[in-house]
């Protein structure tokens, strides 16, 4: 890389892929708001999305700044206590927690906005598309009662089955099947890898489903969804999770830093909050990672040698 500066430092990377995140009281990283160090320590979440980001940021920390980067997997709601605590540094892929955001960014003043990632992320229902274009009609919420018993399983209970990853994930799910009074069961996969090897293991044998799913995800180029529509998001018709009724809305997802770390963390802060890509730059890193098999870091070297307009304006 012509840009190269500095040999990487030794990285250590945890990322786990099953339910269940790690216990930030035992995993606290070694360089977490290590005073005047140059180490930085990023949350990433389980899905691949999140891996993403933090694969390509920690490629260019090392390679491009010197520092060493140490990255560590919480849930989403854990990983904001961890951010104020400074056991990490900074999140860069938030979906919207408003307690949180209250809390620690307007409350405590212990976390700093990061900016937008540049990512818009969508939580919806989804059925596989070809299953949408034989009954049209299934992409009504109000119709779906109808496909219950054909989205039946062993472990909906005789209801039909809504598909969820983790139960740690942003989801109003129960709350919607038991507001629009539906006839289904939520099952929980237990985390974003099982999720998918259940849908593609549903597309191979063209059986329909229902599921909780997002986008971004590479996944849809390999089994393409169509979305079931929900009533209409409004603002406000999701402030009380037992009483949801609506559909998720769209949002811009956000980066976030611990408030110590946005003030004194020089150019890796700086280059944190620089950090901007598209949809498009996250899948393809996706994609590699979770359907090419590679490691992270390969994943990144290989976006990074072919995208260096992009990052190069990251940098300090």
């Amino acid at each position: 890389m012509p840009r190269k500066r500095i040999t990487a430092a030794v990285a250590v990377l945890v990322l786990a892929t099953g339910c269940g995140a790690a216990d930030m009281t035992e995993q606290a990283s070694p360089y977490a708001n290590a005073q005047g160090a140059r180490t930085v320590t990023l949350s990433v979440q389980s899905w691949v999305g999140a891996q993403a980001n933090v694969a390509v940021a920690q490629y260019l920390l090392e390679h491009e700044l010197g520092y060493r980067v140490d990255t560590v997997q919480v849930d989403e709601v854990p990983a904001w206590d961890a951010l104020s605590q400074g056991r990490v540094d900074a999140i860069l892929e938030d979906w919207g927690h408003p307690e949180q955001e209250q809390r620690y960014v307007e409350d405590k003043n212990t976390i700093a906005p990061g900016g937008d990632l540049g990512v818009t992320g969508h939580i919806g229902w989804f059925v596989p598309t070809y299953f949408a274009k034989k009954h049209p009609d299934v992409t009504d919420w109000k119709n779906l009662d109808k496909y219950a018993g054909l989205l039946r399983t062993a472990e909906s209970g005789g209801k039909g089955q809504l598909m969820d990853g983790s139960p740690s994930y942003v989801t109003n799910d129960k709350a919607l099947v038991r507001n629009l009074d539906l006839d289904y069961q939520v099952v929980f996969a237990g985390s974003e890898a099982a999720q998918i090897t259940q849908i593609k293991q549903f597309a191979k044998e063209k059986k329909p489903f229902l599921t909780y799913w997002y986008t971004p995800q590479w996944l849809f180029e390999k089994v393409p969804m169509t979305e079931v529509r929900l009533p209409p998001y409004k603002e406000g018709c999701d402030a009380d999770p037992a009483k949801v009724d609506c559909a998720y809305p769209v949002t811009e997802l956000q980066k976030y830093l611990n408030a110590d770390f946005e003030k004194n963390g020089g150019d890796a802060a700086e280059f944190l909050k620089n950090f901007n890509w598209t949809t498009e730059d996250q899948n393809q890193v996706s994609l590699m990672i979770a359907e090419q098999k590679m490691r992270p870091d390969e994943a990144a070297k290989k976006w990074v040698d072919s995208h260096e307009s992009v990052w190069e304006k990251w940098l300090p």
